[in-house]
């Protein structure tokens, strides 16, 4: 009785640890690559057999310099193009091209081009984060299906990522700075060109950057996300709030909105997966934002594994704050002569909406930048597994905060002709202010109204 009690007891012992193996995060041995072969956020440290790529040279704070407003400088602003790539020649570089990005040049012949520089890989943040993240690697696992995270610290967790869902994890829970306020700019141009300019201002702080923080009771939310429209005076006033949650399905994200209009605040459950986005004129769903952003259930995500492909990277000539937004918004596309491409190393990973499941978009293609896990390129299909729309997101790395972040996202829409172009701040009176303190008081429904009042 004895030993067939204890019998039982170890099996279920040891399918009790296979199961948690499923999901376990990696070996002491394998996250002892994080700093070595590896750099600490998970990316190769050397670059390709060719040099085409080069390795890892992390940039200093003061790789450039600051202006008055904040605005940095280019640290590659005399480098020319080594080629670049238009409708004529695309055919011969279509291994390092994603589908859509090749639609883009049949869709635009004459106009669309990407001009490709030598690869700098100088993406880094600061050591405490590097530390996290290194921590994260062998502790983080996935829960509820891959639709949330636990034991997870900061930013992330799966740098050395088995499966699709897991470099997904890494793009939504990557470091953005911490804390952030910023003044954008939204255009959403007619096929000829025209548009008008939706202003926002934007207040983004990750739970463990509020000052009333409490590590031992972390909660269940990942970042607060505050949005006010402040022009045009039609939308003014407009205040979004989130809570975004890590596990989406046991508690769904919060949003509330408050209507300069009605003045009154209202719970906005349609701020998720293919809702609506702010003031996009239907050109870009909720879960567009940041490229990607939110619960994960409703696809299966398998993991292509990496290719080398061309990506907007060390974006500092688009956010300049000498150009204007007419100098940047172009019938069709942005302005591409402003555009810097770079050959990298991209975790290529597809999302296939699940049998039962909604969404606009029924398939997605994402490539993700082994350097940042930001998403550079995705290609989003619809029912009729049509490719409908092509998002590219060019970066920068603002080193003298250590933050890899976006300069710019744009959704190109290839049947209407129109596209998305979000996150321009060149007019605007400063670019990203890193750092700024909360509590989240700052963050309640009913700070809403007092921030919305016009």
């Amino acid at each position: 009785m004895n030993t067939t009690k204890s019998l039982l007891t170890a099996g279920v012992l040891g399918l009790s640890l296979l199961a948690s193996s499923v999901m376990a995060a990696v070996s002491a041995d394998e996250a002892a690559k994080l700093g070595s072969t590896l750099t600490p956020m998970g990316a190769e440290k050397a670059g390709n057999a060719d040099g085409s790529i080069g390795p890892w040279q992390p940039l200093t704070k003061t790789a450039g310099s600051a202006d008055g407003k904040g605005f940095l400088s280019d640290p590659y602003g005399s480098e020319k193009p080594l080629l670049t790539i238009t409708a004529q020649n695309a055919e011969q570089y279509k291994d390092k091209l994603s589908p859509g990005q090749l639609a883009m040049f049949k869709r635009y012949p004459e106009t669309y081009k990407i001009p490709v520089y030598k690869t700098h890989r100088g993406s880094t943040v600061p050591d405490e984060v590097f530390a996290a993240i290194k921590q994260n690697a062998t502790a983080t696992t996935l829960i509820g299906g891959g639709n949330g995270l636990e034991n997870f610290k900061t930013a992330v967790p799966f740098p050395i990522p088995k499966s699709g869902v897991e470099v997904i994890w890494n793009h939504i829970t990557r470091y953005r700075g911490g804390s952030v306020k910023r003044l954008v700019t939204q255009a959403t141009p007619q096929p000829n060109g025209s548009y008008s300019l939706v202003y926002f201002q934007d207040q983004f702080v990750f739970r463990d950057r509020m000052k009333d923080y409490d590590a031992q009771n972390p909660g269940n939310v990942l970042f607060y996300f505050k949005q006010e429209v402040t022009a045009p005076a039609r939308l003014a006033g407009t205040v979004l709030l989130v809570h975004e949650t890590l596990d989406q399905v046991k508690e769904p994200r919060k949003a509330w909105i408050y209507n300069a209009g009605q003045r009154r605040v209202r719970q906005a459950p349609q701020v998720s997966y293919d809702g609506p986005g702010t003031a996009a004129d239907g050109l870009r769903t909720s879960d567009n934002l940041d490229m990607y952003n939110g619960a994960p259930d409703r696809y299966d995500w398998k993991l292509e594994g990496k290719k080398e492909m061309y990506i907007a990277s060390n974006s500092y000539k688009l956010d300049q704050p000498s150009l204007k937004y007419a100098d940047i918004i172009k019938p069709g596309h942005i302005n591409q002569d402003l555009a810097r491409y770079e050959l990298r190393r991209v975790w290529h990973v597809v999302a296939t909406l699940k049998s039962g499941q909604r969404h606009i978009y029924a398939k997605r293609d994402f490539y993700i930048d082994e350097d940042t896990w930001q998403a550079a390129v995705i290609d989003q299909y619809d029912g009729r597994n049509q490719l409908w729309r092509v998002s590219e997101a060019h970066s920068q790395d603002y080193y003298n905060a250590q933050v890899p972040w976006y300069t710019l996202e744009t959704v190109y829409d290839l049947q209407s002709g129109r596209y998305l172009a979000l996150g321009m701040k060149n007019e605007e009176k400063r670019s990203y202010e890193f750092g700024v303190s909360a509590t989240k008081a700052d963050f309640q429904p009913a700070a809403l109204r007092q921030q919305g009042v016009r």
